[in-house]
């Protein structure tokens, strides 16, 4: 009978708290001497994963090796997982035992035969480890869903970033490499500018700006490698965006800093001829969704084109699906420094109406307006102080006068809660026990309107309560919107600008190459009062910024203008 020892290691999660190869060796050593086994036929050792078929050739040629032999054969191993994780290998191994080409599978704690019992336990315990390694497999990848979903890159980081080794488990984030972060981002710049091509990106960064990869314990430390720098220069993670499962095309927008614009981005896939490099497929535009048509109604669309002149025959083209000029044939990549402009038109999509004459519109007139729009709301900080302390003031006057309104509201609650009480009182009472004194009807009829009377009164209790604080808060966060709003448009993101637009006003109606919407209330008082709040500050030119706030509010204070209104509900 021919022995077999099989040793098996694999340097997945599988496998962490297997034995390594050599402790197997000495442990399976024991068992053979144990078996009075002095040198075992072979011993096969490798350092594979057993979750796949035919993956492992050491394991391979065993089975061949068993299934020649003419007298039976016996394998030891440390452990049933050793030998298979997969329904394949443990079907060849239960076939031998069935042909009797394997006698039997020795552990150091039991050992397998050709028996249904025995069989079906090395079947159960192979399948439980395949069982262990399925599990392992969807949480891992549940895992990698979530931190993608969170703005995480799941796989490694990209050169100029490291990953945040001092991060808890599962929370790890991408940073900025404070050595490599800046070499990278001057080679997208010198790239955006369209006087280098990659190689010679690729020489200064390695040759002149010394550019070397992070060290590990058996690779880095060397110059980036020419396909390398091509995989930099058409990666959409470098503005922003990356692509979970790769080729799955499910993109996020990452948390990490981005070293580029998404439109410097497209240009330099313009420049590089990066046509079919993967790219986020959905464009993000900060106005759309929000206007309507002024001529038929339909929504309002927008649409982005490149354009490129050729730096050879200065033919203009539209160059985001094209590699050369359409004229002269002339590759992109091999322009001398090619004009490429980007274009955003925001116009009507017709849905409505096939032949609406509306015209349309570029980005950069359309946040024009926009911003025109805003600074009629716009207010000094001195103005937002002196209101916001007028505001107060009049906070204080209305909670004086509010507190009679919930003294007179605390009464009739406390006399409603007495009327049930001596409602039910009287139900229960001995002298009613024939409901002589109340019967059943009338005690509900009774009932029902005093407990309605007691909801209504803890409604308007509750709402007086809130009612002050509430607009108070409004009114300051008005007041702040209107101060910062301007500059919070100007620095913001696509998401910021969309959130300012909806805040001032709805039903924005693009007419005429002209955008207009209806302001919200607040917004009107201050937009009616601002000529009146330039009064003031024009009167303190030039030396503005030297003038006391105090002094300026005293100023607000004589205006008579801009003193706050209070409505008939108590509301300014």
């Amino acid at each position: 009978m021919k022995v077999f020892i099989y040793r098996r290691k694999s340097s997945e999660q599988e496998d962490r708290q297997a034995l390594s190869l050599e402790s197997q060796a000495a442990e399976l050593q024991d068992l053979c001497t144990a078996l009075h086994v002095e040198a075992p036929d072979f011993d096969f050792g490798e350092a594979k994963s057993a979750k796949y078929p035919n993956k492992r050739p050491l394991f391979a040629q065993m089975l061949k090796e068993i299934e020649k032999s003419t007298e039976g054969s016996k394998i030891v191993v440390w452990n049933a997982d050793r030998l298979s994780r997969n329904s394949v290998d443990t079907g060849a191994l239960i076939y031998l035992l069935d042909i009797e080409k394997l006698t039997e599978i020795v552990t150091p704690s039991q050992t397998f035969k050709n028996t249904p019992n025995d069989k079906f336990l090395l079947s159960l315990l192979c399948s439980q480890a395949k069982l262990d390694n399925d599990n392992k497999s969807i949480s891992v990848k549940r895992g990698l869903k979530t931190k993608a979903e969170k703005g995480h890159l799941p796989s490694g980081a990209k050169p100029g970033y490291i990953n945040d080794k001092f991060a808890e488990k599962g929370n790890k984030t991408i940073m900025d490499d404070p050595e490599r972060f800046p070499l990278i981002k001057k080679a997208w710049e010198l790239m955006i500018s369209g006087l280098y091509n990659p190689p010679q990106v690729l020489e200064k960064l390695n040759n002149e700006w010394g550019f070397r990869t992070p060290k590990h314990r058996k690779i880095g430390g060397n110059p980036m490698s020419r396909s390398a720098i091509y995989k930099v220069f058409s990666d959409p993670f470098y503005y922003g965006m990356f692509e979970y499962p790769e080729g799955s095309g499910v993109w996020y927008r990452g948390k990490h800093n981005p070293m580029i614009t998404k439109e410097q981005f497209e240009r330099v896939q313009i420049l590089i001829g990066g046509v079919n490099k993967p790219k986020p497929k959905t464009h993000e535009f900060p106005f759309t969704g929000m206007m309507k048509c002024g001529g038929c109604g339909a929504a309002v669309t927008a649409e982005e084109k490149w354009q490129t002149k050729c730096s050879s025959c200065r033919h203009k083209f539209s160059s985001l699906n094209r590699t050369e000029c359409p004229k002269c044939k002339t590759k992109i990549s091999e322009m001398t420094n090619p004009k490429i402009g980007h274009y955003i038109y925001y116009h009507c999509t017709k849905r409505k109406d096939a032949n609406c004459s509306q015209q349309w519109v570029d980005a950069t007139t359309l946040e024009k307006q926009i911003n025109e729009l805003i600074s009629t709301i716009e207010i000094p900080e001195s103005f937002k102080l002196w209101a916001i302390k007028k505001l107060n003031k009049l906070n204080d006057l209305e909670v004086q006068s509010q507190t009679s309104v919930i003294s007179s509201l605390q009464n009739a609650y406390k006399d409603c809660l007495q009327k049930l009480n001596n409602l039910n009182k009287l139900k229960i009472c001995p002298q009613n026990s024939d409901g002589t004194l109340l019967t059943d009807e009338e005690f509900v009829s009774q009932k029902l309107p005093l407990m309605q009377e007691k909801r209504e009164l803890e409604d308007k209790m509750k709402k007086e309560g809130e009612q002050v604080e509430k607009w108070l808060e409004l009114s300051e966060k008005t007041f702040n919107f209107a101060r910062y709003a301007h500059t919070w448009f100007k620095d913001g993101d696509l998401k910021t600008k969309k959130a300012i637009l909806q805040g001032i006003g709805s039903n924005l109606i693009l007419k005429d190459k002209r955008i207009s919407l209806d302001l919200l209330k607040p917004f009107q008082y201050i937009q009616e009062k601002q000529n009146a709040v330039i009064m003031v500050s024009e009167r303190l030119e030039p030396a503005e910024e030297s003038v006391p706030i105090t002094q300026i509010m005293q100023l607000y204070d004589q205006n008579p203008s801009l003193l706050p209104r209070v409505d008939s509900n108590h509301e300014p």
